[in-house]
């Protein structure tokens, strides 16, 4: 029996409805100030893509657009002009940054309670504390595809595979707010496939394409696929392609659900990350979060 596609697509969308209803019911608008350096188009189709779904929820967008050479106290200044500007609810400095810029001190600069990307010290900490804050928007998006595909996720087994800052340790963190039993493998973990073959929910974020196969999954399994790698075509010599980190035609038929690459975690990232400037404007000017945002 093949597995049940996650469709993170459809999910985003369905989330971003939510969050417009959301920003309807408010007595001001949200505002996201995105800054972004250089020219990469990677980049710059991804900020596009969340100024156009800020507008789309009723949010105002804000973008401060910097040349590649932009030196760092430039940056830094402009941070601080934002945390301090009372009407950005939100900040989003687009990573990866230029190598001579020191991305560690640029996200430090950014106010916690503006921090709607989840990166700074202060909301790790929060995470890990379980206390309020915003939450980092892969592993958010990653939590919400797998209770939408299983519900409750009390006393389940989760491995997350992959121990990154960005999505490993605040995945895990996540999925024990859940009541999950959570275990944290990487590439260096003994008997990786079998630790894999315990989870009733894995979530493959270790950045190596096709890494997971199709028998270190258990019979059922949910996996969140986070990897996004670009490989080359089998069948068109020159092109490219993308894949995920688990190895992903095989697995439907181990699998009880899964997401696909593209098309799974992906949109759900700038879909958190809309949520996540709710929620900050609703923490910093007192409103009340509205329920359609919880999870």
């Amino acid at each position: 029996m093949s597995a049940e596609k996650i469709d993170g697509k459809a999910y985003a969308t369905a989330l971003r409805g939510r969050i417009a209803e959301a920003v309807s019911s408010l007595p001001g608008q949200p505002t996201l100030a995105v800054v972004i350096v250089g020219d990469d188009p990677a980049s710059h189709v991804y900020v596009k893509n969340k100024i156009k779904f800020t507008k789309e929820t009723g949010m105002r967008s804000v973008e401060h657009k910097l040349a590649a050479d932009v030196d760092e106290e430039t940056l830094v200044k402009i941070v601080r002009e934002l945390n301090n500007d009372e009407s950005v609810d939100g900040i989003l400095v687009q990573l990866p940054l230029p190598k001579h810029l020191n991305e560690n001190r640029v996200i430090e600069e950014i106010h916690p309670d503006k921090d709607v990307d989840g990166l700074t010290e202060t909301s790790a900490g929060r995470l890990s504390l379980g206390k309020a804050g915003l939450r980092p928007c892969t592993p958010t998006g990653s939590v919400m595809l797998a209770k939408d595909a299983l519900g409750d996720l009390t006393g389940k087994n989760c491995v997350i595979l992959g121990r990154s800052i960005l999505v490993g340790k605040p995945a895990a963190m996540l999925f024990l707010e859940q009541n999950c039993t959570v275990t944290i493998a990487h590439s260096r973990t003994q008997n990786l496939d079998d630790v894999c073959r315990g989870a009733d929910i894995l979530v493959a974020a270790v950045g190596r394409p096709q890494m997971v196969k199709a028998d270190w999954l258990k019979k059922g399994a949910c996996v969140i696929d986070v990897g996004i790698n670009r490989v080359p075509h089998p069948e068109k010599p020159g092109k490219t392609y993308l894949v995920g980190d688990v190895d992903y035609k095989p697995s439907l038929e181990t699998a009880g659900s899964i997401t696909p690459v593209p098309g799974g975690v992906g949109p759900m990232t700038i879909a958190c990350l809309l949520r996540n400037t709710v929620i900050a404007a609703c923490m910093r000017r007192g409103w009340d979060t509205p329920d359609n945002l919880s999870f």
